[in-house]
């Protein structure tokens, strides 16, 4: 049975790589595995190591103790990370010019008032 803390680790792994830009193969290339495993880490399937996460969160730019954020005194893994396509605008977004996150947040706020 997966145990919820490798499950929370995986997502975490998952989350900073979309945020990176790097695949699963990019980062198996540079920790020196394949990217099936990333793939296990990734869902919970396989435990990291505390050597591979070392590697992991080396890559991610990452202290190690970000896998662990939110599970605390044996609680539920929080399940609130990113899905793929907000961590992706998070990533472009946080490359843009301050006057353009400007003017690309008034418009997110404008498109919020047009009613559906």
């Amino acid at each position: 049975m997966t145990h919820p803390a490798d499950i929370h680790v995986g997502k975490r792994i998952r989350h900073q790589r979309w945020l990176k830009g790097i695949t699963q193969q990019q980062l198996a290339e540079t920790v020196g595995i394949k990217f099936q495993q990333i793939q296990k880490y990734e869902t919970g399937a396989n435990r990291v190591s505390a050597s591979r996460l070392w590697d992991i969160a080396a890559t991610l730019e990452k202290p190690v103790a970000y896998f662990f954020e939110g599970i605390e005194n044996g609680a539920a893994p929080n399940t609130d990370v990113f899905n793929k396509d907000e961590a992706l605008l998070v990533a472009d977004f946080r490359r843009l010019a301050k006057h353009q996150q400007t003017a690309l947040r008034n418009v997110q706020l404008a498109m919020l008032e047009v009613s559906f």
